[in-house]
């Protein structure tokens, strides 16, 4: 079967992320760190917009010959400042695009991931209002271009008492007031942009606007030595009595002014507007069928809020306690945040398969696949195994696994509670117990990665315990493109264990989890 166009992007970027994985390492990869670096490029240019300020003068004769001082007598400060602000918003055009073009390919935005995709609609537009308007006020022959194109494609709309482009067609037409206005417009726009980033991470979790500190001093380095070799570009002063007819396009955010000469204007808003309606309407074309969301069981919840602290999505949260228990609080799930990854069922210290009083039930569940239905599939799975090296694998649905003989997959392997494996090997399911994630540079649910690596060095509750042989566990992180390296290390754990020694702490299955197996419901008969 021939592989959609989002399967082949996806395994385009895995490739290209294996390769920038070992130039950077995973925690550095850059294309795993769009989101902060887009966040570290806005305060650059917010940074060095700031410091320009100082040495712009508004007016319109003035602003050219500002820019033309701290561009040449003190290229060395100012002029650097001009051209690492110009080129870190070019940056911030390519790493939004990427962003949002990986994240379509990840398929990170539809059902209950609807709101950052959505927020992030309006963050392009203005991110391109900003640099417009930043255009402007260099008032050279680019920003005449640039105003004049503009100011006509608005003008078409109707909507203005007078035609704003007639300030543009004489110089005695053009007053000072005006650059006051620009000024105000890209500083204004740049801070609702801010309050939009702001509301765009809402709904995330422990949300990362900092890329790691040698990334970012990389990303600085590079903008700063290209704007020292490079510097940003001058045009000749603004001249209104003639029509630029040749001009240096910064192509990343002038890109479709040549269009907008080219075509109507009216094709030129139909095609604004049919482009946002198509992007905010792309969660739902076509909608994503989820998972039910995760369910409180109140008689095993204490409401020690480790689901809280581990859920990915800010879709559980604390309140005070409704039945009588004495507790101070329970946690309520968000039905329209959770997506159903399991990760609080794995934090939750009720998660326990070796629970016998009657159903396993734990304090925070997954409808569609209670721990009781994985506990059934454990033992299920073990039947598959056979001979030296027995190796039962917890696999990640968005990882490198596929389906096969022993395997059991799952939304996110931080899903499986660490007493799962202790439960694996001690029952004597398999010699060894291998959680295969997705690739270690970005967990397709965010934190699944970090929060396994975490119980299973004993750094985070749920802790795997200390009992549990770590000869007998292996952890693999593999993105999709990597299934000969997983299969690889899965071959090669199964050999280990088959020289090892029988494991002497086996507990033989009772017979109720001998017999578990799931019901319609979800819980265990």
């Amino acid at each position: 079967m021939t592989a959609g166009p989002r399967a082949v992007l996806r395994h385009g970027f895995d490739r290209l992320e294996r390769i920038l994985d070992r130039a950077f390492g995973p925690d550095w990869n850059p294309l795993a760190q769009l989101g902060p670096l887009g966040w570290f490029l806005f305060w650059i240019v917010a940074v060095t917009g700031i410091y320009l300020f100082i040495f712009f003068d508004t007016g319109v004769t003035d602003a050219y010959a500002s820019v033309t001082w701290l561009s040449a007598d003190h290229w060395w400060h100012a002029g650097v400042a001009r051209s690492l602000h110009r080129y870190a918003s070019d940056l911030m055009v390519v790493v939004m695009f990427t962003h949002l073009i990986r994240e379509w390919a990840m398929d990170r935005y539809r059902g209950r991931r609807w709101f950052s995709w959505i927020t992030g609609v309006p963050v392009i537009w203005f991110v391109y209002l900003s640099g417009i308007t930043g255009y402007w006020l260099v008032w050279d022959d680019l920003a005449q271009y640039v105003a004049l194109t503009s100011t006509e494609l608005l003008d078409s709309l109707g909507i203005f008492a007078e035609p704003i482009a007639r300030n543009f067609l004489a110089p005695e037409l053009l007053s000072s007031r005006f650059f006051t206005l620009m000024v105000f417009l890209h500083i204004a726009i740049p801070l609702l942009l801010l309050l939009l980033m702001w509301i765009h991470i809402q709904r995330i979790t422990s949300a990362r606007t900092r890329p790691p500190r040698v990334l970012g001093a990389i990303t600085l380095g590079a903008l700063v030595v290209g704007s020292v070799a490079m510097p940003a570009p001058l045009g000749r002063a603004a001249d209104l009595a003639t029509v630029p007819t040749r001009v240096d396009l910064d192509w990343f955010l002038l890109s479709l002014y040549p269009v907008i000469e080219s075509l109507p204007a009216g094709a030129i808003w139909a095609g604004v507007a049919g482009f946002t309606v198509l992007l905010a309407g792309l969660p739902w074309l076509p909608p994503r069928r989820e998972g039910a969301a995760a369910a409180v069981f109140l008689d095993h919840c204490n409401g020690c809020a480790r689901c809280v602290a581990d859920c990915p999505y800010a879709a559980i949260t604390l309140v005070p306690r409704s039945d009588g228990l004495p507790f101070a609080h329970e946690v309520e799930v968000n039905a329209a945040r959770c997506v159903a990854c399991g990760i609080c069922m794995g934090a939750c210290p009720s998660s326990t398969p070796f629970r016998r009083s009657g159903e396993l039930i734990t304090g925070i569940d997954l409808p569609d696949r209670p721990l009781a239905a994985l506990r059934a599939d454990a033992i299920a799975a073990s039947g598959a195994l056979a001979g030296a090296g027995r190796v039962l694998t917890l696999a990640c649905a968005h990882g490198a696994a596929g389906a096969a003989p022993g395997r059991i997959i799952l939304p996110c392997v931080a899903m499986a509670p660490p007493s799962l494996v202790d439960f694996i090997i001690s029952r004597g399911l398999a010699d060894g117990v291998a959680v295969a994630g997705c690739a270690e540079r970005d967990c397709f649910n965010r934190l699944g990665v970090a929060w396994t690596r975490a119980r299973f060095a004993r750094e985070r509750d749920p802790y795997l315990r200390a009992r549990v042989p770590r000869e007998r566990v292996l952890t693999v992180w593999a993105g999709p493109s990597e299934r000969p390296r997983l299969e690889a290390e899965l071959s090669a754990f199964a050999g280990r264990l088959a020289t090892l020694p029988a494991y002497e702490n086996l507990r033989p299955l009772g017979d109720d989890e001998a017999a578990a197996t799931p019901t319609r419901e979800g819980g265990a008969r």
